[in-house]
């Protein structure tokens, strides 16, 4: 779990988006920082014991995104993140591989897993294997444990078929995706109570086959 202070800050990291306001309030940051590594000490062993590919000995600071947000070719100047990115990778950077996210946003947190717009020979790869594997991304998919907490995210899409695929293939709309991120959300007050790790822990199992899927797709 987290403390609500810890939520408190980043909704006033938001409200005041300077340097200014954010060396006033550096131990703040520190300890919210302080608190969000704590929990991700705990959610490490739980994935590491779901997904054989993630070490169990990554380091906590590995996985916590910096706060300070590059703005060299942004339109948006604002100096610092209004949420904690926590990336679960593993595997080295270069190397294609399906991660896990936790974003923690006061009012749009959320937790996903998958492939997000990766490379196009990376793509190419998962369409072929969802189009020759397609029972078995389904079964997946479909799966009680998937749909009871996740759904595919739909923002990243084609407008027409994929080069290669005809526009009445059954699983058109799938092939379409340009990103294949299963997604959950979470409440605010989720992070506010211990059982944040199980319910975690949960989520990490419910979406390990679809990542396997997703790394199977690239490694063949």
């Amino acid at each position: 779990m987290i403390q609500s202070d810890t939520l408190t800050f980043i909704k006033d990291v938001a409200e005041h988006n300077n340097r200014e306001w954010f060396a006033d309030n550096k131990d703040r940051y520190e300890t919210a920082k302080t608190d969000v590594l704590a929990l991700v000490e705990q959610l490490i062993p739980k994935l590491a014991a779901i997904d054989p590919e993630f070490s169990i000995d990554t380091p906590a600071k590995k996985c916590l995104m910096r706060i300070y947000r590059d703005v060299r070719f942004s339109k948006n100047k604002d100096p610092y993140k209004n949420n904690y990115g926590i990336s679960f990778n593993t595997k080295s950077k270069g190397i294609p591989d399906p991660g896990y996210y936790l974003h923690i946003q006061p009012g749009e947190s959320f937790f996903a897993a998958g492939f997000w717009m990766p490379e196009a020979p990376v793509l190419k790869k998962v369409r072929e294997e969802i189009d020759y594997n397609t029972s078995e991304f389904l079964d997946i998919i479909q799966a009680k444990s998937f749909q009871g907490l996740f759904e595919l995210e739909q923002t990243d899409k084609l407008k027409n078929a994929p080069k290669g695929y005809d526009v009445g293939h059954p699983q058109i709309e799938l092939l379409k995706l340009k990103s294949f991120i299963a997604v959950t959300p979470l409440k605010d007050q989720d992070f506010l109570k211990p059982a944040i790790v199980s319910q975690l822990s949960k989520a990490f199992e419910s979406v390990y086959p679809f990542v396997q899927f997703l790394r199977n797709a690239v490694v063949q």
